[in-house]
């Protein structure tokens, strides 16, 4: 395969991905039209709010309801629940609105 081909791959929730150099990426933590997200692994580190506001400029830094798709300001930490649908905590992510 060429360096401008690309390799079609099966991913689902929990998959676990990897760069180009085979370095461990995290796992699928879900998926849309855009493509798939990933939860890092713990050596990838992690961004404060502060820092991911400071990567993201102007945008609000807020979160998301993969069930429903419900949004709302971050205030201090995720919500226990999502106050629209009532999907649980690990189903809301980080999400940056401008």
């Amino acid at each position: 395969m060429s360096g401008n081909e690309a390799s079609v791959v099966d991913v689902d929730v929990g998959t676990t991905v990897y760069d180009a150099d085979g370095n461990e990426l995290g796992t699928v933590r879900g998926l849309d039209d855009a493509g798939f997200y990933v939860r890092s692994s713990a050596a990838a580190g992690r961004l404060t709010l502060s820092q991911a506001r400071d990567v993201f400029g102007t945008a609000y830094v807020m979160w998301r309801c993969w069930e429903c798709g419900e949004m709302g300001r971050i205030e201090g930490d995720l919500p226990d629940a999502c106050p629209a649908c009532g999907a649980a905590r690990e189903e809301l992510y980080y999400w940056a609105e401008d």
